[in-house]
This record gives C-alpha cells, sequence and structure tokens, in this order.
C-alpha cells in the first residue's frame, strides 16, 4: 500500500496542549465507539468536536480512514469554514461534506461542543417514514418534543443549506434528516455519543416493531411521554452520557489492541 494512504501517524501528544489531547483521544474513543456499536457507514459520516482554548478550531477524521483506526493523532484541526489548519502529512484530506453540515451547528450553537451524523440502516429507514420517530418505546420517549427535522436537498455540499439546518435544528440536540439520516450534539463528545446510541436503538426498536404492522403498535398517552421526555433534558437528573463514558472508555481499553489503540 502506498504509505501516503496508511494509517500509521506520529503522535502528537507532546505537540499540543493537555486539554486538546484529552479531546482528541476522546473524540478518537468516540469513532470506535461508534464502530463497536454498528453506527458507521464505510469511511463516510463526521463527528466534530471542539478543541478547548481555540475558538472555531474543530477536529474532524480523515476522509478515507475507517471509525476503528481513528486514533488521536490522526484527526484533523479544521475551522468552521473548512480551512485546514493542521493534519498529518499524508494524502488524505477532509470531506467537504463534514464541515457544510458540521461548522454552521457549531458556529450557531455556542453550546455545542461536538456534533454526530450517521448513515445507519435503521437511521435511513425512519427518515425516510412520513411519520418520523414514534414514541413507542422508553428509549424513544426521551426525543418525544425534543427532535427535530430537516427536509432532505440532495448530498451536503451547498453552503446554502446551513442557514436552514441551523433553523431547522433550533435549540434541540437531536434532528432526523429526512430520507438522509440521523445527527446529534452535545456539550460534550460524551453526551452527543449517548444521545446519538440512545437515537439509534429507538429507530431500531422502530423498525422491528412496525416489522408486524403499524396498527399493531401501541403508543403510550401524551401526559406520559412529556413527562418521560422532560426526565431526559439536560439538568432535569444528570448530563446523560458523562456516567456512561467511563464504562465506554473500559469498554474499549478491555478490546484487543485496548487503551493505545486510540490514545496514539
Amino acid at each position: 500500500m502506498n504509505t501516503r494512504y496508511g494509517t500509521d501517524f506520529p503522535s502528537l501528544r507532546d505537540q499540543v496542549a493537555p486539554e486538546e489531547w484529552r479531546a482528541r483521544r476522546d473524540l478518537a474513543a468516540c469513532y470506535r465507539l461508534m464502530d463497536r456499536y454498528g453506527m458507521t457507514d464505510m469511511i463516510y459520516n463526521h463527528i466534530t468536536a471542539q478543541i478547548p482554548g481555540k475558538p472555531g478550531s474543530l477536529l474532524i477524521n480523515l476522509y478515507g480512514l475507517l471509525y476503528k483506526e481513528i486514533t488521536a493523532s490522526s484527526l484533523v484541526e479544521i475551522d468552521l469554514d473548512g480551512n485546514v489548519l493542521r493534519k498529518p502529512d499524508t494524502d488524505y484530506g477532509i470531506n467537504r461534506s463534514g464541515y457544510v453540515i458540521h461548522g454552521c451547528i457549531h458556529r450557531a450553537r455556542p453550546d455545542v461542543h461536538c456534533v454526530i451524523h450517521t448513515h445507519t440502516r435503521a437511521g435511513m429507514a425512519v427518515s425516510a417514514m412520513r411519520g418520523g420517530l414514534l414514541p413507542i418505546t422508553q428509549t424513544a420517549s426521551r426525543f418525544h418534543g425534543h427532535i427535530a427535522y430537516h427536509d432532505f436537498e440532495g448530498p451536503a455540499i451547498d453552503l446554502a443549506e446551513q442557514d436552514r439546518l441551523v433553523r431547522d435544528l433550533g435549540p434541540h440536540n437531536a434532528m432526523i434528516l429526512r430520507n438522509h439520516g440521523l445527527l446529534t450534539c452535545g456539550a460534550s463528545i460524551a453526551q452527543a455519543f449517548n444521545l446519538m446510541y440512545q437515537l439509534e436503538m429507538s429507530c431500531r426498536a422502530q423498525v422491528d416493531a412496525m416489522a408486524g404492522g403499524l396498527e399493531n403498535v401501541a403508543l403510550p398517552g401524551n401526559e406520559v411521554l412529556e413527562r418521560a421526555a422532560h426526565l431526559y433534558q439536560p439538568g432535569t437528573r444528570r448530563p446523560y452520557g458523562e456516567l456512561e463514558w467511563h464504562a465506554m472508555l473500559r469498554l474499549l481499553e478491555a478490546e484487543p489492541g485496548g487503551y493505545p489503540s486510540y490514545d496514539a
């Protein structure tokens, strides 16, 4: 294989601030977890994270690596307009859709530090359903009244779409891109991952339940759904994702290759 398209990158651990290194390792771990839970699409899609102490600077994946190959040092630093500020010495670049979708959300939502976008089978299936996500499970009730929708405009390469993406997302942290896929964001990488995991599980359960016919699917009452959704909102009980994150890192560390596989 041409080494310019390899996956062995020199470590940046001693070349960046400790805060940036922690963000890099957490983001690399998030990519690995997305692969672990079957939420990848070959080399496509993105997860972005703000770099602490560097306003307007994001970390994003190289376009060409599998999620399970991503390490802390392979991540690319870009600005909100998609200009590359720092990347490994490789012929891999970045995918334009990454900053078209992600950059505008980071710019418009200072509370958002991580954005995740997927093209999973279940997510795409629900995105194509007229009724969207149905609150038919406890997991899905989390999104009742707290999920946005954005109509399909073709592959996200047109900068003019950014205003509509931001408008449709509004104050929500989860969005279904109709006929396309899923998107979540959060105040941390841990929170955005937890939200995407729950949204994906909701979509999988819905696809399974609807296999028996929509007429056989039961919906809880609106009062119950509103109460359930409220209990899952940030700040109501705890910031969902933070406690779980430590368990997720232990899961990665227990796999062959362990911790060094992404913290490199």
